[in-house]
């Protein structure tokens, strides 16, 4: 649910509520950080499947953050 927010947020993926792709970038880096706080808070909790997962999703949504970004301030 975190993801798709923050996928949302970044452009990538339409609100299924109204279709519509927005960018909002403050709204992502919440969703992100929400994330990795649960990576911290989980952490021994998890099984192996479970933490790569979640090591996967934070760093591709850590690097669309970063590209969604750059596009934003024109460089």
């Amino acid at each position: 649910m975190l993801a798709s927010s923050a996928l949302m947020n970044l452009g990538e993926a339409a609100d299924p509520a109204t279709g519509e792709r927005v960018l909002d970038l403050e709204q992502a880096k919440e969703a992100i950080d929400l994330l990795a706080l649960l990576r911290i808070k989980t952490n021994g909790n998890r099984t192996d499947q479970e933490s790569h997962l979640l090591e996967e999703m934070l760093y591709d949504l850590q690097l669309r953050f970063v590209n969604a970004a750059r596009s934003a301030s024109g460089r």
